[in-house]
Formats: structure tokens, C-alpha cells, sequence
């Protein structure tokens, strides 16, 4: 019985060290869900640089490192990204700063910049270069293009430039650049990082004003949220700006990658070289010695003070404490990790 009583308790405890020395099952944490954002930019699918860095981010992964689920979309024109961003349908959208800035004042929408990509306006004016104007005070006796309504950076730059704006002939044109080579205007306004490579694709060259160079204080393309989100939900907004803005450092290290990225938003038909054109053309203008100093996408009161102050001498926009209308919180809170 002893015997017996050894064997059993020999064999207990040869199972008991099997089961002790067999690696456990590794503890598995459940990765907790992704937040779901939704970012509109504010126009169709180009290598502006604000969509490049949500397309990177997006395509790299960088959202989806801050814990983020993007969706990009984009705006089928006429504001309406603007709308959506009040209704709080979109979280975050793209718009040229001195638009922003009219649109807080009518309708009073809630619009904050939380990143001034442009440091430079979008806008500048050009002439064929046979034309031989070589400043803007050379435009007067000649017919000069705006569309829409005359912007007031025309008249600030004529006035900047010592033109008599009782000399020059302005005219509403379309957005066909093919007014100026027909000779049916003769100054056209234009985008910068657009209708400047169609010209000299089709074989003119060019003379390019911009009002920033004559010292007109000009802003451009903008990250911008809502009052209400900034308020309740600025981390997500921080994560969002993080990712963003380390694609647009990705695309200014990479051109040649970033533009393959965006042809998969615009689609095969789209010229690359047009696209590289463009993304050169606002990585340029996203440079300044203010970020230069503090990174992508710094603001300054001094930047909106002055844009405003410009657009209400030109009764574009009621005085106004542009305070409310930007913010370098979220820029700081990406700064601090």
C-alpha cells in the first residue's frame, strides 16, 4: 500500500510540473478603438499643401499612430466645407485666411485657424513678358483682370506701387488663363501654384507681381476647425495637427514620393510635373522667418491683425479683433510631446 501510495503521489506530482513548466499564454491587451475624424479639404483633390499633409499622414500611417481613423473628403465648392464645419459634420477643413476671417464676420460662422500653412497669400498677377510692364505702375493704360469682384490686394499693390488706379482699366475675366495670351487682358490674376505652369507649359513666359512682395500683408491656406471643437475636443485636434503637419515636413524631405501620393486622391490623368509644380510653389510660401523659428503652420496676431486691418481699409471687412479667429493652442500642444 505504501508502494502504491509513493507511486501516486509520484505521478500527481509529475503532472503538476508539466503543467507548471508550460509557457503561459501571453496576456494580450485590446487595442482600444480608433478615433474617427473626418477632414474636408476645401477644394478638389490637388497638391495644395494642407491636403498633401493629410494625404500623407493619411497613406503613411501618421494618423493612424495618433490613435486617429481619418476620412478625407472634399468640398464640392460654393463654402459649403465651411457649413459642414459649423454643423459639425467635418472636423477639420482648409481655407484661405482673409475668406476665413469674412465669413466669421457674415454669416458669423465659428471658424478658428488652428495652422497657417500660407504665410503668403495664394494670389498674384501676371503679364506676358513681351508686354514689357515690369512694375504694377505700368499697368496703367492697360486692361487689368480680376474675377469675380476686384480683390483688395489689387489695390494695395497698385497703391504700394505708386500706380493711379484711376488709370488702369479693370475687367472681370473668367479663370481660363487664355484671356491673357489673346490678348483679350492684360494683367491676369491667377494662383500662384497653378495657371503660372500652364502658361509656360504652353510655351510664354511670364512676369509674376505678388502684393506680398511690395509689403501688402497677405495670408494663405489654413487649417481650420470649429469654436465648439476647439473647446471640447482639442486633444483630437492635436493628434489630427501633429500627423498633418509631419506629412507636410515628410512631403518638403520627399517631393517626389508626396507627389505619387496625391495622384492617388487626383487620379492617373492628373500631369505629375503639374502637381510637383504646385507642391514647390506652397512649400515655398509655407516658409517664413516666423517658421523658421517655431516650425510648419505658426501664427502670429501681428499676421491676422495686419490682414484684417488691410481688408477693412478696403471696406472688405468691418473693423474686427482678429484674436478669436486663430489660435496657437493646438500648434503648442503638438510642440509639447
Amino acid at each position: 500500500m505504501r508502494h502504491r501510495s509513493f507511486f501516486h503521489l509520484f505521478i500527481l506530482l509529475s503532472i503538476f510540473l508539466t503543467i507548471a513548466c508550460q509557457p503561459s499564454a501571453p496576456l494580450t491587451t485590446p487595442t482600444p478603438p480608433r478615433t474617427a475624424l473626418t477632414f474636408m479639404a476645401g477644394y478638389k483633390p490637388q497638391a495644395n499643401l494642407p491636403f498633401v499633409g493629410a494625404y500623407v499622414a493619411k497613406e503613411k500611417g501618421y494618423f493612424e499612430a495618433e490613435g486617429l481613423d481619418v476620412t478625407i473628403e472634399h468640398s464640392p465648392g460654393q463654402g459649403q466645407h465651411l457649413q459642414l464645419l459649423a454643423a459639425g459634420k467635418v472636423q477639420v477643413t482648409t481655407q484661405d485666411a482673409a475668406v476665413l476671417l469674412q465669413r466669421r464676420a457674415d454669416p458669423g460662422l465659428p471658424l478658428v485657424s488652428i495652422a497657417l500653412i500660407g504665410q503668403r497669400g495664394q494670389q498674384a498677377f501676371a503679364a506676358l513678358k513681351e508686354s514689357g510692364m515690369v512694375t504694377p505702375k505700368d499697368w496703367e493704360g492697360h486692361l487689368v483682370g480680376y474675377k469675380g469682384t476686384p480683390p483688395p490686394d489689387l489695390f494695395a499693390l497698385l497703391q504700394a506701387a505708386g500706380a493711379d488706379v484711376n488709370k488702369v482699366d479693370l475687367v472681370n475675366v473668367g479663370f481660363d488663363p487664355r484671356v491673357l495670351v489673346e490678348g483679350k487682358v492684360d494683367v491676369y490674376p491667377l494662383f500662384k501654384s497653378n495657371e503660372p505652369f500652364l502658361l509656360r507649359s504652353w510655351g510664354y513666359e511670364i512676369t509674376l507681381w505678388d502684393a506680398a512682395d511690395y509689403g501688402v500683408p497677405t495670408l494663405g491656406l489654413t487649417y481650420v476647425t470649429s469654436e465648439s471643437l476647439l473647446q471640447e475636443q482639442p486633444d483630437i485636434l492635436a493628434r489630427f495637427l501633429r500627423a498633418a503637419l509631419r506629412g507636410i515636413d515628410f512631403a518638403a524631405q520627399h517631393p517626389d514620393e508626396a507627389v505619387q501620393i496625391v495622384l492617388k486622391y487626383t487620379g492617373p490623368e492628373t500631369n505629375p510635373d503639374h502637381m510637383r509644380y504646385m507642391l514647390e510653389t506652397e512649400l515655398k510660401d509655407a516658409q517664413s522667418n516666423i517658421t523658421r523659428e517655431h516650425g510648419w503652420g505658426w501664427q502670429t496676431q501681428e499676421q491676422w491683425q495686419a490682414l484684417a486691418n488691410m481688408l477693412h481699409q478696403y471696406d472688405i471687412l468691418p473693423s474686427m479683433d482678429v484674436t478669436k479667429a486663430f489660435t496657437t493652442r493646438i500648434l503648442e500642444m503638438v510642440k509639447s510631446r
